[in-house]
This record gives C-alpha cells, sequence and structure tokens, in this order.
C-alpha cells in the first residue's frame, strides 16, 4: 500500500500529517500490511527527523502561493503553481498511491490538482474552525473530509466530512513531570506560567510580557519560548528589566521549545499563555489552563473562532487583541492563577476537546479507503 501526505509548508500543517503517519505505520503493523509505503509531497521536507523516525520518503514539489492581498509575487506564483501541478503530475503519477491524504495550504494544491487528474482517492484535514481556501476546494472531489471543529462541518458536505478532532504526535500527548523542573531550572514551590509566543505571532505578546515582567516574576516563575526571530531583542531586553531584581532568576526565556521541552512544561506549567493555532489541541489533551490571544487578522477570522471553541469547551480564557494591554494580560493570569477550581474544571474539561484518537480514526480510514483503490 502507498500513501501519499501533502501540506504546507508549516508545522500546524505538517506536524498533524506526522501524527497520522505514525497511526498509520502502527496499524499497518497491526494487520500485517505488506510493504506499507509512505510519502510527503511538499516544497520542502520541513523536519527530516520527523520524516525519517515516522519512515517517510520525501518528494519535492515546487508550489506558488497566493496572497490575499495585492503583490507582485502572485504573478510570479501563479506560473509556479503552474509548474508545481506538472511536477505533481508526473511524479505522483510515478508513485501511484493508493490514497492521498492533505492538510491544506499552498504547498499541498499540485500535489492535489495531479491527484484528481489522476482520479486517486483524496483525504482532506481542516485544523481550524474556518477551512483554508486549498481545503475547501479539495473537499469538493475528497472522498472523505475530517475536522477538527465540529462548527467547520457547515463549509464542507456533511454526508463525507467527521468530526474527528486534531491529529496529534503520540509522544506529544504524554506530559512529562519528572525531572521538568530540574529541566528548566525552576523551584518546586512557585507556581508556572508558560508562555508559548510561537513565531509570527511571537512580537506583541513578547512586548507585552516584556511589560508586566517585574510583577510577574514577583509571585510566579516564567518559561517564556520567544521565537528564534525575537530571541536576542527579549533576552537583552529583559536582562535590562530584572537586572535589580532579586526574584531574576525566576524568569527562563528560550527561543524554541523543542517537543520534549514542551512535554516538560506541560508537567510544570499552571497555566499557559498562547495563541489560537493547532496547539490549543495539544494543551487541551495535557489538561493545562489557557490563556488564548487569537490573532487579530486571520484567513476567515479562524483564529479567534478557534479560541471561542476553545473558552465555549471550558479549557479556557480569551483576551481579544484589541482589548490586551499590559495590565490586562497580568489581570488575567493572576485572577486564574488564584482560582484552583476552575483551573481544575478546565483540566478535566480537556479530554472531551482534544479527541487524542483523531489520527488513528483518520488513519483506520486512510487505509480502508487504500485497500478498496488497491484492490
Amino acid at each position: 500500500m502507498k500513501i501519499v501526505f501533502t501540506g504546507g509548508g508549516t508545522g500546524g500543517h505538517f506536524y498533524p500529517l506526522i501524527a497520522v503517519a505514525e497511526a498509520v505505520n502502527k496499524l499497518a503493523d497491526e494487520r500485517k500490511i505488506i510493504e506499507a509505503k509512505l510519502y510527503y509531497f511538499s516544497t520542502e521536507p520541513y523536519d527530516t527527523r520527523a520524516l525519517f523516525e515516522s519512515h517517510i520518503e520525501f518528494v519535492y514539489v515546487p508550489a506558488g502561493k497566493q496572497r490575499l492581498y495585492a503583490s507582485r509575487k502572485n504573478i510570479t506564483d501563479t506560473f509556479k503553481a503552474g509548474w508545481g501541478c506538472i511536477v505533481a503530475l508526473f511524479k505522483l503519477f510515478l508513485v501511484y498511491p493508493d490514497v492521498v491524504f492533505a492538510k491544506g495550504g499552498y504547498a499541498s494544491f499540485p500535489t492535489l490538482f495531479a491527484a484528481r487528474f489522476l482520479r486517486i482517492p483524496v483525504v482532506v484535514h481542516e485544523s481550524d474552525a474556518y477551512p483554508g481556501r486549498v481545503t475547501l476546494w479539495a473537499s469538493k472531489f475528497a472522498k472523505a473530509v475530517a475536522i477538527s471543529y465540529e462548527e467547520a462541518v457547515q463549509f464542507f458536505p456533511k454526508e463525507k466530512t467527521a468530526w474527528t478532532g486534531q491529529p496529534i504526535r503520540a509522544d506529544i500527548l504524554e506530559k512529562k513531570d519528572l525531572g521538568a523542573l530540574a529541566h528548566f531550572g525552576l523551584a518546586a514551590d512557585i507556581p508556572v506560567v508558560g508562555i508559548l509566543g510561537g513565531s509570527s505571532g511571537a512580537e506583541i505578546i513578547n512586548n507585552h510580557v516584556i511589560d508586566i515582567l517585574p510583577q510577574l516574576v514577583a509571585s510566579y516563575q516564567v518559561v517564556h519560548q520567544t521565537g528564534a526571530r525575537n530571541f536576542e531583542e527579549v533576552q537583552n531586553t529583559t536582562k535590562i528589566i530584572l537586572e535589580k531584581s532579586e526574584h531574576k532568576e525566576r524568569y527562563k526565556p528560550i527561543a524554541y521549545l523543542s517537543n520534549e521541552d514542551m512535554q516538560m512544561l506541560a508537567g510544570v506549567a499552571n497555566i499557559l499563555i498562547t495563541r489560537a493555532g493547532g496547539t490549543l489541541f495539544e494543551i487541551a489533551a495535557w489538561g493545562v489552563p489557557a490563556v488564548v490571544i487569537p490573532i487579530e487578522v486571520s484567513n476567515g477570522d479562524h483564529q479567534r473562532k478557534n479560541a471561542f471553541n476553545f473558552a465555549r469547551a471550558g479549557c479556557g480564557d480569551v483576551i481579544e487583541e484589541g482589548n490586551l494591554t499590559p495590565s490586562v494580560l497580568f489581570a488575567e493570569i493572576d485572577k486564574l492563577m488564584k482560582d484552583t477550581a476552575r483551573r481544575a474544571e478546565m483540566t478535566k474539561n480537556g479530554a472531551s476537546f482534544s479527541k487524542p484518537d483523531a489520527a488513528q480514526k483518520i488513519a483506520t480510514e486512510l487505509i480502508s479507503i487504500g485497500e478498496s483503490h488497491g484492490g
């Protein structure tokens, strides 16, 4: 059996694909499916180690991005997209998989176009409450559609859409508390705030955290993922701010959190501050209460919709960017930290929101469709 995975070159697209690939490999072993071959068609491998560990072969396919704003790059990228479709047709024909699984994003368009042309069955997954353009287009000819948020069903053909939740890698699902305090150099008797600035959405959160840092470290320990591009600036600024503070050792800035770092942070954090991407499902699976700050401008306002779905499920609170000030952020953190009963309720609600069996459900469908197509 051959399965092709495809998606845009971001962690939000890539790692759910890896989660499903892990589940496919496990099911293939259990069912003794001989020579289950997996491929990843995209513009870049993104994480070569993850591909290697999941026995996935990377296949380069060029793609062009169509931006929602006026740009000269839209013209050149139109030609890139066209060339990508030609390359994808040739390479997909050579592999000729039994099924294609797509996470959307511009990098998946050429492969999906080729799959449609070659009449190869397609399964797509949408991570957000409002779908991306490629996923919406592909759903029209896809064999099945999986969604992370129940409300997204309104955008897809209901008869072939399933609310599976977000696929999460098996190793990420397990939070680690043993040795976590030592891992970050934290004290055992002081509550911990984890801040996941991310990458493109990090700067606003970073700036507000810097403004309230003396107040934060007076009561709490802070593990702050700044984003690689912002790390040096944040580190230099906070050193000056906390230079004379008796609690400066309570602040731990980190450019990027690895999988193990994330698991360790989940094991020690009392609350997490985050954007409203796919990380929400990991946070819910860990049972860590969260304060969610959705990006103000996103496709179909999906970050805001994701955040309020998370809040309605009782897993956390939301601060909209338009209402975000340093004092509001500190007040929300302090209020949630002091409300132990509410945090306990958020922890309890996380399991039902996260749907930890999502990857297995999608993998089962892929194998079923693949076996049918192959036969």
